[in-house]
């Protein structure tokens, strides 16, 4: 007897505008999904049934609560959800406050506490208790997912399904182990499930939504390339992450331009699984990124965010190597315009490291590509990948090309110029607030860090970190750097707050021209504590 339609995770909320919104859902059969009177149906994916619901005609600056219908029934809200409001959707307005929650790194289910206070779950229950200002937005800027470092409930879900033996080992091999990893993630706590029913959630991902220092260079492409396991991997992470990710990140009319979305549900349209239209693109993303674009753009009032993807679209030949290729570049180029009041520029990977380790990575970069000779290179490859050397710092052409957009941006030569400029990003496992010093601008440049959600730095390496952070550590790799015949960087910064190792959230508050940024560490008993707060730009401004 056929039972009802059900829910396997959802209902997400994902992009929303000033009428529009879109509801994201992982369903257990084909069905149609409805949510305030629009309706969509399914689309399959390697037996998985997913919808994206696009509602219109919301009030600008509205909070509207719904439910999602399968096939006419109510499936959301689930019983026992009495603990949590109603999920709503809240559209933008014009000229309102906008309030930005990011953050990055969280490893999940830890049913243990092995990995700390879930911020992501306290930011959640503060929201649910009605305390605190409420989000236009929540970022999630990288590693929203492990694919590399396992919990118990995915590895008894992999030994159970191909043994413990099977390669790779205690890492997952395919789309059906990433599907059971997101439900992992986002569905075991319900705190963590209303929160992502009930704001508006914007994601990119990191190396470990993929693998630990995912595309660090072209001889880890070879190496990786060389396993017989890899192929399934790379379209599993890359095809997933456009389903339960990437999707939900587009306006309506990007997503009605998006060619794979359309042949997808012209699949479906006619009961097809589309598998394989999904794995061909995942590949051809990989091995070409120029066929596709995982960045974007999205403007809340007067602030543009733009969302950088610095990890499928880096440029790795042997001859030539940049963080993004010309054709991501030249995206970047465009987006980065004045006219508004801030810019946030949102990549998982930190523009502005720590002094001493971006010299590090320049010096490290230049002895890799043969500076020191070939010996020097094969030592500077093996030091690249065991230190996880492959931020902004160690593509230093790309750090100098995006210092010349956003310097531009900041002297107003792109129009009128914004009250600040921040880099947004996490990766690092602790928060920091790092500020431009020089060439001085009228707008501040910023970098702020904040990461992890729940994943917080080991001993040794939160030592080493703490060293790297101190002044007068840059010296010695700049020292190296020169040997190497790396130029000075285009731009001198220093930390100015933090770092911080606790498992924490971060919120960016602009009203008008007046931006700060707040940052909450998680606590026992699923609580936040203000950690720090800075201002973003000059006062008056």
């Amino acid at each position: 007897m056929r039972t009802m339609t059900e829910l396997v995770l959802g209902p997400l909320l994902r992009h929303v505008g000033e009428r529009t919104a879109t509801v994201w859902v992982e369903t257990d059969r084909p069905c149609e999904v409805g949510v305030l009177g629009a309706t969509a149906a399914t689309f399959t994916v390697h037996g998985h049934h997913y919808a994206l619901v696009e509602v219109d005609g919301l009030e600008p600056g509205s909070r509207t609560p719904y439910e999602v219908l399968l096939d006419g029934r109510v499936a959301w809200p689930e019983a026992g959800a009495e603990d949590f409001p109603p999920s709503e959707i809240r559209t933008l307005a014009p000229g309102e406050r906008v309030r930005l929650s990011f953050g990055s790194c969280r490893r999940s289910p830890d049913t243990k506490g092995v990995h700390g206070h879930d911020a992501l779950a306290a930011f959640a229950r503060r929201l649910a208790q009605q305390a605190g200002e409420w989000p236009t937005a929540l970022l999630m800027i990288g590693d929203q997912v492990y694919a590399d470092e396992l919990g118990d409930e995915i590895r008894a879900f992999i030994h159970e399904r191909r043994g413990p033996d099977s390669e790779p080992r205690d890492e997952v091999a395919d789309f059906e182990e990433y599907a059971h990893l997101y439900t992992l993630a986002w569905r075991m706590d319900p705190a963590v499930r209303w929160l992502l029913s009930t704001v508006a959630t914007y994601t990119i991902f990191d190396d470990h939504d993929v693998r630990d220092d995912w595309n660090t260079s072209h001889t880890w492409r070879e190496q990786v390339w060389a396993m017989p396991w890899w192929r399934k991997r790379i379209t599993g992470g890359l095809g997933s992450y456009w389903i339960y990710q990437h999707l939900g990140n587009l306006t309506p009319q990007e997503r009605a331009a998006d060619e794979l979305y359309a042949a997808v549900r012209a699949v479906a349209a006619e009961g097809g699984d589309a598998g394989d239209l999904v794995d061909e693109f995942a590949e051809r993303a990989d091995k070409d990124p120029a066929k596709s674009r995982w960045s974007y753009a999205h403007d809340f009032g007067d602030t543009r965010l733009i969302m950088i993807d610095s990890r499928c679209s880096r440029l790795l030949t042997a001859d030539r190597r940049a963080m993004l290729d010309d054709t991501e570049l030249a995206w970047l180029d465009e987006q980065c315009r004045g006219d508004r009041d801030h810019l946030l520029i949102a990549s998982s990977l930190p523009y502005l490291l720590p002094r001493a380790i971006h010299n590090a990575e320049n010096w490290n970069e230049a002895v890799a590509a043969g500076a020191w000779g070939k010996a020097g290179a094969r030592f500077g490859e093996k030091v690249r990948q065991a230190a996880d050397l492959e931020h902004w710092a160690a593509f230093e052409n790309s750090f100098r090309a995006v210092a010349e957009d956003v310097g531009a941006v900041a002297r107003g030569e792109r129009g009128r110029a914004p009250a600040s400029v921040a880099f947004l990003s996490g990766d690092v496992h602790y928060s920091y607030l790092a500020r431009v010093t020089a060439p001085t601008t009228e707008t501040p440049i910023s970098q702020v860090v904040c990461s992890p959600l729940r994943n917080p730095l080991a001993g040794k390496f939160r030592w080493a970190n703490v060293v790297a952070c101190r002044k007068g550590t840059a010296w010695l790799f700049r020292g190296l750097a020169a040997l190497a015949r790396v130029p000075r960087p285009p731009l001198r910064w220093r930390l100015t707050d933090g770092p911080w190792f606790e498992n924490m959230i971060a919120t960016i508050e602009i009203d008008g021209r007046d931006a700060r940024v707040v940052w909450e560490a998680a606590g026992p008993g699923a609580t936040l504590v203000r950690r720090a707060s800075a201002r973003l730009s000059r006062p008056n401004s």
